[in-house]
């Protein structure tokens, strides 16, 4: 490999962290959500402005810092706490399912568009991607309210459901429907779930020590979570959900087990590799297609919807807790970040989703992505002034 081949990874990794985070302090300073300037910070790298980085070349980076953030949370948050607030956060994610997809397919049958393509505007509407959320809330050290819990359990019970109606719309798309296999997919996926839930912590907290005791390598506690980490990741995609669920279950697992170290190098991993994973939704926008207004528009109109869904319908989920919650989880579900892309690029490869849907797609998953910070900001806001709650008792962090 020539010099110059072996720097283009160095580089793409010094222009986009660097300009992601100053982006994210010149956003902070202003008071936005720095992940908002990280995200423009990719827009501003990628093909709609600059082009001085190819998404590609950093996207091991995005996907490990995506992971990474979802396994810092987990291990901030017990089973336990989400399991106390299941019967709401079902209820949350069911509603966050259901009219996201209704809208999106009527927008588009209303459009003139095949029911197909409708159907996958729809199911790209649907997923949330709980790291947007997550990053706020962390950075904020709100991951212990409830209304956190309730986002953070209704986004894996939503990852569940978005997995079953995407494999109902593209076996649609195929001509054919294996009902067998979508009851075998979304048995294992959640079976593996309430695994990890139910007996993931107390299993950690024996054989941890145990380990331990066992290992005299440096930072063997930290080796064993990353080994427990990769795993779960590694199991969560052959059970039929997404990797981040994987790790998400690995920090929750490990909540109770591990030291304050790991806590610490856990953190210091993840503020390195998020600002890649941040920007890289940036980069996939390509502003060029709002040149066309009838694209715009239609993106406009996609992006709103999407909002107004998942606020609404995770709203009347948790409207039992209170308006002020409810709001709170509302904004909480909005973002879809690149699990939307995922869908668009599913729809495309099938050959059923326009490359205006799909740009259409992509412009609603950065924009909600850029839009639910803003929004959590503000429902969140007046939290320090709200009544304490039993349920919302701070979770103890060593």
């Amino acid at each position: 490999m020539s010099a110059q081949g072996g720097s283009e990874l160095p580089m793409a990794m010094l222009l986009v962290f660097g300009t992601a985070k100053i982006m994210g302090e010149v956003f902070g300073r202003l008071r936005l959500p720095n992940i908002v300037g990280e995200i423009i910070a990719g827009v501003v790298l990628g093909a709609s402005v600059l082009n001085w980085v190819d998404p590609r070349q950093t996207a091991e980076l995005a996907d490990l810092g995506v992971i990474f953030l979802l396994f810092r949370v987990g291990l901030e948050v017990k089973a336990s706490d989400l399991v106390k607030v299941g019967r709401v956060a079902s209820l949350v994610a069911v509603l966050g399912v259901l009219l996201p997809l209704a809208m999106g397919y009527g927008i588009y049958v209303y459009n003139g568009s095949n029911q197909i393509e409708a159907l996958f505007v729809g199911t790209a509407m649907v997923a949330t991607s709980v790291g947007i959320t997550a990053q706020v809330l962390a950075s904020k050290g709100l991951l212990n309210v409830r209304a956190s819990r309730i986002i953070l359990a209704a986004a894996v019970i939503d990852d569940i459901l978005g997995l079953v109606v995407l494999a109902v719309v593209s076996s649609l798309a195929k001509g054919e429907i294996n009902i067998l296999q979508l009851t075998t997919t979304a048995g294992i996926s959640i079976g593996f779930t309430i695994f990890v839930f139910s007996v993931g912590t107390k299993t950690m907290g024996r054989i941890i020590p145990q380990m331990q005791k066992r290992l005299r390598g440096g930072e063997s506690q930290f080796s064993l979570a990353m080994i427990l980490l990769f795993a779960l990741a590694v199991f969560a995609t052959y059970a039929g959900v997404a990797a981040i669920i994987g790790a998400f279950l690995a920090g929750v697992a490990l909540s109770d087990s591990v030291s304050r170290r790991v806590h610490d190098l856990a953190q210091g991993v993840t503020e390195l590799l998020v600002p890649f994973f941040l920007a890289s939704i940036g980069m996939a926008l390509d502003i060029r297609v709002l040149q066309n207004p009838q694209t715009l528009l239609l993106a406009a109109v996609i992006t709103v919807a999407a909002v107004v869904s998942k606020m609404l319908g995770c709203g009347l989920g948790a409207l039992s807790l209170g308006w002020p919650d409810a709001r709170r989880i509302g904004a909480g579900m909005v973002p879809r970040g690149e699990v939307g892309m995922v869908v668009a690029q599913i729809g495309a490869g099938i050959g059923t989703v326009s490359q205006t849907t799909y740009s259409v797609v992509v412009i609603m998953a950065v924009m909600t992505t850029v839009i639910a910070p803003l929004l959590i900001n503000v429902t969140f806001r007046s939290l320090g002034q709200m009544p304490v709650d039993p349920d919302d008792i701070p979770i103890r962090i060593e």
